[in-house]
């Protein structure tokens, strides 16, 4: 049998930061990451930071552009560095992402990163 762990809740008025990944091809990523945030402080979150790791910007990712830097983390290395320190300095309970995360990248992320690691959908699938 296998147990199929949920994400973690977030708490009205919990503090996140917001991660969003995208292809170079996609030009409005910021009104995407806006609307994103919109949609978290509609369910009581707080954004308290954002990071956007883009694909496909140079010459040697556009062939790439389509997939993640890591299937463990999504994201590049530097990246999650990155999303890690805006956590830890904003003291955010968890890296909100707007991508679908799967239970081994929520893992991974939430190990590398020192706290939570949820996706926006979960955050929006009714409780």
């Amino acid at each position: 049998m296998t147990v199929r762990h949920q994400a973690p809740a977030l708490a009205e008025g919990s503090d996140v930061v917001l991660v969003g990944y995208f292809s170079g091809k996609q030009k409005d990523f910021a009104a995407v990451m806006d609307t994103a945030a919109q949609q978290a402080t509609k369910h009581g979150v707080r954004v308290v930071g954002r990071i956007v790791q883009r694909r496909g910007v140079s010459d040697g990712g556009a062939r790439k552009t389509a997939l993640p830097y890591s299937s463990r983390t999504l994201l590049s290395y530097g990246k999650v560095r990155e999303v890690a320190a805006l956590c830890e300095q904003t003291d955010a309970d968890a890296a909100l992402f707007l991508s679908t995360l799967t239970e081994r990248q929520r893992r991974v992320l939430t190990g590398m990163l020192g706290c939570p690691a949820v996706s926006l959908a979960d955050v929006k699938a009714p409780g």
